[in-house]
């Protein structure tokens, strides 16, 4: 079976990417300033989809840098900018519910974030 036999699903044969690749891409606002950029992301086990990605932010020369969890929905890859763009603010980062001690693993804590971000949770 060639590359051009296999069966994509309807998919560009290039929309998949390793999660590795997608470390480090920067995120963008919608006017083109640099927001931040992805650390991570988090995948849900029993759907296997990403879930969140861990984004930084702030600081200066990887100095100071902050860390965010955002609900994967919220960006979306823009090939001119060979980055990700979102809606969410730096204020908005700066003022998000903070995680607990048990990490993004915190139900209540994902139902905080999602609200805070007006968007339905990814499990339902």
């Amino acid at each position: 079976m060639t590359s051009t036999d296999v069966d994509t699903g309807g998919r560009a044969p290039n929309s998949l990417v390793p999660s590795t690749a997608v470390d480090g891409t920067d995120v963008y606002s919608p006017n083109g300033d640099k927001v931040g950029h992805i650390d991570h992301l988090m995948i849900d086990k029993q759907s296997g989809n990403v879930a969140y990605a861990v984004m930084h932010f702030g600081g200066f020369l990887g100095m100071g840098e902050e860390e965010q969890t955002i609900p994967w929905r919220k960006l979306s890859y823009d090939t001119s900018r060979d980055g990700f763009v979102t809606d969410i603010t730096k204020e908005q980062l700066d003022t998000a519910p903070a995680r607990g001690d048990s990490g993004v693993a915190d139900r209540d804590y994902e139902m905080r974030l999602h609200d805070y971000y007006g968007m339905n949770p990814y499990w339902i």
